[in-house]
């Protein structure tokens, strides 16, 4: 356990008017300073009404609680007051923690002392800055399975059998001369092409876990008038772009992030695919066009009513809807059919497109979630592409390998990657 010299606070519930206000302690004076305040201590993790005072003046009557190391989130001491949610008690209580010494917890501080201290790993860590943020159900399971270990049991595994291989690699080394080398060496050359083998194959998800995390982005193309802003104004079930009868009334990229089926969308309106002589509107045709190409999905929208509607050059989509079937067609068209005028057949384009979302994000196995994972696995497959045929060279790529794969889960080189986890975490997590 590593040893914290400062003992830190900060508020676990967000800030404003509520009816309980959670304000957290870690570290090793967390106990004298609970006592201090409430006296003795409660049963530890029982939640215990006291009457908190300080220099004979009453702050509040809350609950509190003790974790004593090591059974806590931390790993340290740990108190928690659960005081009444107005600002007024949060920021006397806070005054008298900085009195007695406290200090205010940095972003993450609270979570990077578990990581310290072998509570967590990294993926356990991140996980809960993830459940934190999550804002649909497939977010929030996913974090959950790896806040439980799925990811890190992965890393674990390669590391182990990593391990392994290196201790057999330096066996051929030491034992060169007596027959064992040339076994152990082909066994440790082996598992390190099994192993990159099972790299390879995680790293080739398509992003699938990124996009779980980030948003899955779908651009939504067509020509002029083809009911593209209505369509993201029915998505959004509100107004949000501009719906006229003139052509070429979208002249930007304009985003809205959807819940589609418990996966998180970030959907975008794009201006008319057509020529035009309007400079701005052609600068809002070019940005269409990079949307699309930069989209994980595209959505065309036709108008259906159009005898010379067509799929646009270069435009490659995932999905046709033809609009505008209130109207009478003369043609057939293949596609799905709706009318943004009277609702008919929009459930049925939203199932769809939730069916390719989730054709694009859902799976059984872990996901990669971070580009900090993806850019350390990519750094170990490198080094087992090509197993050298030397043992001293072999066991080099196998430590750098490992060195690679265990910065991941904070086994390595902890301090390199802190900063960077942690930053982005709220305060008291």
């Amino acid at each position: 356990m590593t040893a914290s010299l400062s003992t830190i606070f900060a508020s676990a519930t967000a800030p404003g008017r509520a009816g309980v206000g959670i304000v957290r302690l870690s570290g090793p004076r967390a106990g004298a300073i609970l006592a201090a305040l409430a006296g003795p201590l409660p049963p530890p993790r029982r939640a215990v009404l006291k009457a908190i005072t300080y220099k004979d003046a009453l702050l509040d009557r809350a609950l509190v609680l003790w974790f004593p190391a090591p059974a806590s989130f931390t790993g340290e001491d740990v108190a928690e007051f659960h005081v009444h949610g107005g600002r007024a008690v949060r920021e006397t209580l806070f005054g008298a923690l900085l009195e007695l010494s406290c200090k205010p917890a940095e972003p993450g501080e609270f979570s990077r002392r578990a990581v310290e201290n072998g509570v967590l790993d990294l993926t356990q860590a991140e996980a809960i800055a993830d459940l934190v943020d999550a804002e649909t159900d497939a977010q929030r399971l996913a974090a959950l399975r790896q806040y439980d270990g799925a990811l890190a049991d992965i890393y674990e595994g390669w590391r182990t059998r990593l391990t392994r291989a290196l201790a057999r690699a330096e066996a051929a080394i030491d034992f060169s001369d007596d027959g064992v080398g040339d076994t152990e060496f082909a066994a440790a050359r082996g598992q390190a092409l099994e192993i990159y083998d099972e790299i390879a194959w995680h790293l080739d998800d398509g992003g699938r876990g990124e996009m779980l995390r980030e948003g899955l982005r779908l651009a939504i193309i067509g020509p002029p008038n083809a009911g593209k802003s209505s369509l993201i104004n029915a998505l959004a079930r509100r107004d949000i772009a501009i719906v006229a009868d003139t052509p070429g009334t979208t002249r930007d990229v304009i985003e809205l992030r959807l819940d589609l089926g418990g996966y998180p969308v970030h959907v975008a309106d794009t201006a008319g695919l057509r020529e035009t002589l309007d400079a701005v509107e052609a600068e809002g045709v070019r940005r269409a066009l990079a949307q699309a190409r930069d989209s994980n999905l595209v959505l065309l929208l036709l108008d259906g009513s159009d005898e010379n509607a067509t799929v646009p050059e270069g435009v490659a989509p995932h999905l046709i809807a033809w609009n505008k079937a209130d109207l009478n067609w003369s043609s057939p068209r293949d596609g799905l059919h709706l009318s943004l005028k009277n609702g008919a057949g929009l459930d049925a384009l939203i199932a769809a497109l939730t069916r390719l979302v989730a054709e694009k994000l859902d799976s059984k196995s872990p996901a990669l979630s971070r580009p900090r994972h993806r850019a350390a696995l990519m750094e170990a497959l490198q080094s087992l592409e090509h197993p050298s045929d030397e043992a001293e060279l072999l066991a080099e790529d196998l430590r750098l390998a490992l060195r690679a794969i265990g910065r991941i889960t904070g086994r390595v080189d902890v301090e390199e990657v802190l900063d960077s986890v942690f930053r982005d975490f709220c305060i008291g997590k």
